[in-house]
Parts: C-alpha cells; sequence; structure tokens
C-alpha cells in the first residue's frame, strides 16, 4: 500500500510539474504542488521503506522530472504555444503633419527634456535641445529623427 501511495505522489507529482513549467509559468499553485508531492513522496520511502527504497524513490523522481522535460521540448505542444508572428511595423507619428526644421511652435509642458509642443494645432511629444523649456515658450523645431522632434527656445 505505501508503494502505491509513493507512486501515486511522484505521478501526481510529475504531472503537476509538467503543468507548472509549460502551461502556468511561474511559481505557482501547481508548482508548489509538485514540489510537496514529490518530495513527500522521497521522504515516505526513505521513512516507511528504508534508505535503498529512498534513494531509488530519489533517481525515478530526477529521471521522471528530466523524462517530462525532455518529452515536451521534443512534442509538438511547445512549438503550439509559440509566438510565431514577427512584427513589422514601423510607426510614423508624424505623417500628415508637415513638420520641417525651423518651424515654430509654443511649449504645451514644460520640457524637462521631453515635453509636449504644439506646432500648427497638433500636439506631439518633443525633445528639447537645449536643455529646460518652460509651459507657454515659443519654440522652434531643430531637427526630425525617426520618431523625435527635437526643439529649441525661440
Amino acid at each position: 500500500m505505501e508503494t502505491l501511495i509513493i507512486i501515486a505522489l511522484i505521478v501526481g507529482g510529475l504531472i503537476l510539474f509538467a503543468i507548472e513549467v509549460f502551461l502556468i509559468p511561474g511559481i505557482s499553485i501547481a508548482g508548489i504542488g509538485s514540489a510537496v508531492c514529490v518530495l513527500y513522496a522521497i521522504y515516505s520511502a526513505f521513512t516507511s521503506l528504508g534508505s535503498e527504497a529512498g534513494f531509488i524513490t530519489l533517481g525515478v523522481s530526477l529521471l521522471g522530472i528530466i523524462g517530462v522535460t525532455w518529452w515536451f521540448m521534443r512534442s509538438k505542444t511547445v512549438d503550439r504555444l509559440s509566438l510565431k508572428k514577427t512584427l513589422d511595423y514601423r510607426p510614423s507619428p508624424f505623417e500628415g503633419m508637415d513638420l520641417k526644421p525651423g518651424d515654430k511652435g509654443i511649449s504645451v509642458t514644460r520640457l524637462t527634456l521631453i515635453g509636449n509642443a504644439d506646432f500648427n494645432g497638433h500636439i506631439i511629444e518633443v525633445q528639447s535641445a537645449d536643455g529646460f523649456i518652460d509651459e507657454k515658450t515659443p519654440v522652434e523645431i531643430v531637427r526630425i529623427n525617426e520618431t523625435t522632434v527635437y526643439v529649441k527656445q525661440a
């Protein structure tokens, strides 16, 4: 009867281990339950069946964990769960605004290196090229990067 309980604990621990590693990543109830089941099976084998059975249980548990990990990695389960799409979207936040160096606007927020400014009715995020600029201060575009507008105090 003790042997059957130990086998059930190891099988339950291995199932919970597979759930923890491959379905619910992170430390969760499944991982804690897996550790409790396997450790209690090993403890029970040492105390009730002797040290030889305890070491056999320890080895079977380790081989089971390695085997479950190997089986899941070799199966298509991981491939079905993995993300296969790539993002090829390139944002162009200034499209249609017709901004160019030399345009003048007003800072909407205080530019502590980064803030917002109003150019032709469009409020955009800008970066100060020459330090802090208070709000409602006239600013001028110095240069435009793909995603950043650099301004200086006008």
